[in-house]
C-alpha cells in the first residue's frame, strides 16, 4: 500500500473543551477563526497561546471522534509483537500506532490523526484485520513513544542508514581498502626511498610542504579577497512582506548533552526569534543518559512549541546522530541547528526563507555567518573572533560566489527538509558532519549559500578547551578528505575539476597546513639562528631559505586576512591583535597532531566542547540590534 504522510484534521469538534471549563466559547471561536486565517489547526493555536495543554487535546478528540484517549502513550505497554510489524519511520509518518490487544480480542490503535474510513481501511490493511479500536492520543507523546517503543531501531537507523545506503560517503570506515593498500605502498617507498638517497628525498619533502602550506594559505587569501567586497543582502523588503500565512512550518534542532547550565539561556535566545509559534517547533535533543538536562529543561517549563526528544542510547554518541533521529520526527518544511548557547538575529529564519524562495530547487542549505558575544574576554576570544570574521565574512563569501563547494559551520545551517533526507542526513561517524554536508550536497549536484545574518556563539576562553573542539574539527576535515579522495571522480563529475581542487586545497589543505606549523617554526628557527645546525649540513641553503620563504609569505597573507575579518562588522579593536596569528597557529599545530593521533586510534570519538565558561553576558543579549546593519566596507 502507499505510504502517505499524515495530514491534521482542521475540522475538529473542540466543543468538549467548552463543556468541560477547559477554554470559554470566545476562546475557542477566537482560535478557530486564527486557525483558519493561518493555514493552521484549532488545537496548535490554544496550545501555543498556552490556554491547553496536549492531554486535553487529546481527550477533546477522542470525543469529538467518539473514541478512547491514551493521554501519555509514553508511559503505555506497547506489544512489540505488534508495533514492529512496520518499521518507526512508517508509524511517525502514518501518525498511528498499534499498541496491544484489548480483554475483547480487538487491537488498540493509538493516534493523533481522525481515524477516517480511508485511515481504517489503511490500518485494517496492514494489521490484517478488522478488530480494530482507536484512541486519541497527544501527536508528541506520539512520537516520543515511537521513539521509547523503537529505542534499538531508532539508533541503530540514526547511526548507520548513510552507512548502509551510501557507504562511499560515509565516514563509518576511516580508509577504504585501496585507500590502506595506497598508504601502505607509499609509506613503503618513502621509507625504501629515505634509506637510499635519503639527502635528496628528504629536500623534496621538505620542499613538498613548503610549497602545499603556500598554497592553501594562497587560496584562503584569494578567496576572501574575491568575498572581501561582497555582502549578499537578503531584500528587507521581501522580508518585511512575508505573512505568517505566507510562512512554512520552520524546525529548530537543538542538540545539547551535559548543559543543564545553559537551558535558561537556551530558551531565552530562542525565544527571541520572529517567526509564529505555531508554525516554529524547536526539537531539544538530549541524550538519554543526560538526566541533568533533561530535568533542567522540565524545571525552566518551556513553551509548548518547545519539545524535549530523548536520544535511545546508541553508538556513537555524536552531535549528528541526534540530529538523524531530530530529522525523522520534524515536520517542517525547513530546519536550522542552533547549539544551546547560541543567539541568532530575531529575523534570520525569515532571511532564510527568503534565500530559498529565491535561490531554486537547487539550492538545499544556506549558511548564516558565526560571531562571538564574548570576543574580547582575552586573548584567545580576541584571536578566534578575527579567524570567524574572515571565515564567515570572506571565505564562505568568496567560495559562494566563486560557486566553489562550500563546508558548513557547526550551528545556523538552514536546510530544506526533503533535500537534506535526499542527500541522507548527518553522517554521525564524521566529527565535522557539517563541512562534510557542504561538501557532499556538492558531491551530489546540490548548491549551497550563505546569507547575511549572524548567530553569535561564545568563543573558548580556554587553551584545553580550545584544543578539544579545534582538534575535532581538524580531524573532520581529515575524515572528510578521505571520504571523497576513495572515488574523486564523483566530485569531479557534479561539481568539476576547479571546485575538485578547490576543495582539495581547503578540507585536505587546511590539516596539512597545521600539520606542517611546527616542522616549519623549527626549520626556521634553525636556518636563521643556528647556522651550524646539523640539518643545515644535509639541506642546501636555497631549499632552506625557499621553505623560509614561503612560510613568511604563508603567514603574512594569513595575517593580513585576519586583519580583514573585523571589518565588516566595526570591530576594529581586534585588528592588532591579527599579528598574533603565527603563534596561535601553534595552538593549531598541536590541535593537528592530536587530532591525526585520533584519527588512528579513536577516529569517531566527539571532543566535546564546554560551554558558559564565559564570565562575560550576551547569550541572552539585552538588546535587538541587527548586527547585518554593522557591516563597512571593507579594505
Amino acid at each position: 500500500m502507499t505510504t502517505r504522510s499524515f495530514v491534521p484534521s482542521l475540522d475538529d469538534d473542540f466543543s468538549w473543551l467548552v463543556s468541560s471549563g477547559a477554554v470559554t466559547e470566545e476562546q475557542l471561536a477566537d482560535a478557530e477563526r486564527r486557525a483558519a486565517e493561518e493555514h493552521t489547526t484549532t488545537a496548535t493555536i490554544l496550545l501555543n497561546d498556552e490556554v491547553i495543554r496536549e492531554e486535553h487535546v487529546a481527550r477533546a478528540r477522542a470525543a469529538a471522534w467518539g473514541t478512547t484517549c491514551i493521554e501519555n502513550l509514553r508511559t503505555e505497554r506497547i506489544d512489540p509483537a505488534l508495533s514492529r510489524q512496520r518499521a518507526w519511520r512508517e508509524y511517525i509518518r502514518r501518525g498511528w500506532l498499534p499498541v496491544r490487544r484489548l480483554d475483547d480480542g480487538s487491537i488498540l490503535v493509538a493516534t493523533f490523526v481522525r481515524p477516517t474510513d480511508e485511515l481504517r481501511a489503511e490500518v485494517v490493511t496492514e494489521l490484517g484485520t478488522s478488530d480494530v479500536t482507536f484512541a486519541a492520543t497527544a501527536r508528541w507523546g506520539f512520537r516520543q513513544a515511537v521513539l521509547r517503543t523503537f529505542a534499538d531501531t531508532v539508533a541503530d537507523d540514526a547511526a548507520n542508514s548513510l552507512g548502509r545506503s551510501d557507504p562511499l560517503h560515509s565516514a563509518q570506515t576511516t580508509m577504504s581498502m585501496p585507500q590502506k593498500i595506497g598508504f601502505g605502498i607509499a609509506l613503503v617507498a618513502l621509507v625504501v626511498l629515505l634509506f637510499l638517497w635519503p639527502i635528496p628525498v628528504l629536500v623534496w619533502v621538505i620542499g613538498a610542504m613548503s610549497v602545499a602550506f603556500l598554497l592553501a594559505t594562497a587560496f584562503k587569501f584569494f578567496i576572501s579577497l574575491r568575498g572581501s567586497d561582497l555582502v549578499e543582502r537578503i531584500d528587507a523588503e521581501k522580508v518585511a512582506a512575508l505573512t505568517d500565512e505566507d510562512l512554512p512550518v520552520y524546525t529548530v534542532l537543538v542538540p545539547v548533552f551535559r548543559e543543564a547550565n545553559i537551558v535558561g539561556q537556551l530558551l531565552g535566545n530562542l525565544g527571541r526569534l520572529d517567526y509564529p509559534k505555531h508554525k516554529l517547533e524547536v526539537l531539544i535533543l538530549v541524550e538519554e543518559e543526560d538526566d541533568e538536562t533533561q530535568q533542567a529543561i522540565l524545571d525552566t517549563d518551556p513553551p509548548h512549541n518547545f519539545h524535549t526528544i530523548v536520544i535511545p542510547k546508541g553508538q556513537p554518541q555524536t552531535k549528528p546522530r541526534a540530529c538523524n533521529v531530530g530529522l525523522e520526527v520534524a515536520t517542517g518544511e525547513y530546519l536550522v541547528i542552533y547549539d544551546a548557547e547560541d543567539r541568532p538575529d530575531p529575523d534570520q529564519l525569515k532571511k532564510a526563507v527568503v534565500a530559498f524562495q529565491d535561490g531554486g530547487e537547487e539550492l538545499v542549505v544556506v549558511q548564516a555567518a558565526l560571531n562571538y558575544f564574548n570576543d574580547s574576554e582575552n586573548v584567545l576570544t580576541r584571536m578566534f573572533t578575527l579567524e570567524y570574521g574572515f571565515w564567515f565574512d570572506y571565505m564562505l563569501s568568496g567560495l559562494d560566489a566563486s560557486r566553489l563547494p562550500l563546508p558548513l559551520g557547526g550551528t545556523s545551517n538552514h536546510f530544506r527538509v526533503d533535500g537534506l533526507k535526499r542527500l541522507g542526513g548527518w553522517d554521525p561517524y564524521n566529527v565535522t558532519e557539517d563541512a562534510d554536508l557542504g561538501i557532499r550536497a556538492a558531491a551530489l549536484g546540490w548548491r549551497v549559500g550563505v546569507i547575511d545574518s549572524v548567530t553569535l556563539e561564545e568563543a573558548n576562553t580556554s587553551i584545553p578547551n580550545f584544543i578539544r573542539q579545534r582538534s575535532r574539527w581538524i580531524k573532520g576535515y581529515m575524515q572528510t578528505s578521505l571520504v571523497h579522495a576513495r572515488n574523486p571522480m564523483v566530485l569531479i563529475r557534479e561539481a568539476g575539476l576547479i571546485p575538485f581542487l578547490a576543495f582539495a586545497l581547503l578540507i585536505a589543505g587546511t590539516p596539512l597546513t597545521f600539520l606542517g606549523v611546527i616542522p616549519s617554526y623549527l626549520a626556521t628557527i634553525v636556518s636563521v639562528w643556528i647556522r651550524d645546525a646539523p640539518l643545515t649540513e644535509l639541506i642546501p641553503y636555497w631549499v632552506m631559505w625557499t621553505m623560509l620563504f614561503n612560510f613568511l609569505i604563508g603567514n603574512v597573507l594569513m595575517v593580513y586576512v585576519n586583519m580583514m575579518g573585523p571589518f565588516k562588522r566595526g570591530q576594529f579593536h581586534l585588528v592588532p591583535w591579527a599579528l598574533l596569528n603565527p603563534v596561535y597557529w601553534i595552538l593549531h599545530s598541536i590541535a593537528a597532531y592530536k587530532a591525526l593521533w585520533q584519527l588512528i586510534t579513536r577516529p569517531h570519538y566527539w571532543e566535546k566542547t564546554h560551554h558558559g565558561l564565559t564570565t562575560q553576558k550576551g547569550g541572552a543579549a539585552d538588546d535587538d540590534v541587527d548586527r547585518t546593519a554593522a557591516y563597512v566596507s571593507a579594505p
